[in-house]
């Protein structure tokens, strides 16, 4: 049956099956943060084995009882598992322990639901949450699940569950077709932002890895953060303007977290695109944790899930301000392309080599050309500054103007040519090809047959 749970302050018992606790250790004090998050107070941690798994309730029956007498201990209300659980298991457990059980993938929906504010995260936690409770129903009416033979005699607990199953068929269809018409809203705010030719960039990482005070660094805005895992999970977009580039937007996404549940990432998919359209990404880590190595693979996962692995990536190592004695800076590959920035957020420290690796990365296939063009190509001009691509601008007193650009170059020949103009004189010569001197092959003595 169904437990009430109150909104917070909830006494938990934490359950962690696994092959070998030292291996586990980061999951496990992951798994103390995510618990923190919701608003539960952890007060005890029970370790389980792997190898001793039942198919009903998870861990042994010893276990069981073990997490009973720990939950009567410490008057817990709620046990959280670190595992995936099967709705029958819930439910076993629910009824051995007398109180609400929930698996990883229901905590991570619960901290969802609590911090989603705008109306499409909202939307995309409740789809996420019905889908997952959907195959959950039967534990809300074990009291009417009583039926008798013949017709006309069934139990009161199969039609309300079938009730309860269409009601949510019919929710998720009408949050699918609002879902819907976000992403359509989406799609002509990036329709145009390609117009105006302004690139997007994407930060991504794993939550709690320091997004959102980068973002409000280099915006100068005020988004909330928080010291916790998910404190963003609303998509934001605000305008930044790089040196010798010009505009940009930086888009701020939800993090990324182990054994993240298909259901947020199927639900979130009109949020994440915004990862998957992006220009360029900046993956932030935060470089003061001891397995951050562990922490970009997992982000790249997520990325590869997503089909955001193939879009260029800058990785930005933050909270060097913890490290103490590494600064700011950018590190170089072996063709001087950065692919590695060093910043703080919090003290500001990197962040002006931030946009300039941005600016170089964005700018590989920007050019600078000087145009003249006469008053009668006065919309070509026009669409110039609609891209914000105009530098300087001078003008004769025939009217004619002389335009100082910079932009990519596939942007430059699309609209000479929508123009009808030849771009091969506007465009930068390429390099000379370099000139190799073969010696002549070594001459060899005629010898006689």
């Amino acid at each position: 049956m169904f437990f009430e749970r109150p909104d917070s302050g909830e006494t938990a018992i934490l359950v962690h099956v696994g092959a070998d606790a030292q291996k586990d250790e980061a999951d496990i004090r992951e798994f103390e943060e995510l618990a923190i998050s919701a608003g539960a107070s952890p007060a005890a941690l029970i370790m389980a084995s792997t190898r001793s798994t039942t198919p009903r309730f998870l861990v042994g029956a010893g276990k069981v009882e073990e997490i009973a007498a720990a939950k009567t201990l410490h008057n817990a209300d709620l046990v959280l598992f670190n595992n995936t659980l099967t709705p029958s298991q819930e439910r076993n457990l629910e009824k051995e322990l007398q109180c609400r059980v929930l698996d990883r993938t229901g905590l991570i929906l619960d901290i969802f639901a609590q911090r989603a504010r705008s109306h499409e995260g909202k939307l995309q936690v409740e789809l996420a949450q019905l889908k997952h409770a959907s195959t959950r129903l039967v534990r809300g009416w074990t009291h009417l699940d009583r039926q008798k033979g013949g017709i006309g005699l069934r139990g009161a607990g199969e039609t309300q569950l079938e009730i309860d199953q269409r009601l949510i068929g019919v929710r998720i269809t009408q949050i699918r077709k609002n879902l819907v018409k976000v992403r359509k809203q989406r799609d002509q705010g990036r329709r145009a932002r390609k117009r105006a030719e302004i690139p997007t960039i994407s930060l991504v990482g794993y939550t709690n890895a320091g997004k959102s005070s980068l973002f409000n660094r280099v915006c100068g805005d005020t988004t909330y953060v928080a010291n916790q895992l998910f404190a963003t999970l609303d998509s934001t977009l605000r305008k930044l303007s790089l040196p010798n580039f010009g505009p940009a937007i930086l888009a701020d996404t939800v993090g990324f977290i182990r054994q993240l549940p298909h259901q947020l990432v199927d639900a979130f998919r009109a949020t994440l695109e915004e990862t998957v359209e992006a220009r360029l990404l900046l993956h932030v880590v935060d470089c003061n944790s001891d397995e951050r190595e562990l922490l970009i693979d997992e982000v790249d996962k997520v990325l590869h899930e997503i089909g955001a692995s193939d879009v260029p990536t800058l990785l930005v190592f933050n909270k060097i301000d913890l490290l103490g004695d590494q600064h700011a800076g950018i590190d170089r590959d072996d063709e001087g392309k950065p692919w590695r920035v060093w910043v703080s957020a919090h003290s500001g420290a990197g962040i002006p080599e931030l946009l300039t690796a941005i600016a170089e990365l964005l700018s590989e296939d920007t050019i600078s050309p000087t145009l003249p063009l006469s008053p009668s190509q006065g919309r070509l001009r026009a669409r110039f500054y609609q891209m914000g691509a105009v530098l300087h601008e001078s003008t004769d007193d025939a009217g004619n103007s002389t335009l100082d650009l910079r932009l990519p170059r596939g942007d430059f020949l699309r609209l000479l040519a929508e123009a009808g103009i030849d771009p091969a004189p506007w465009l930068p010569l390429p390099p000379p090809e370099p000139e190799f001197n073969f010696p002549d092959p070594p001459q060899t003595p005629d010898t006689p047959v």
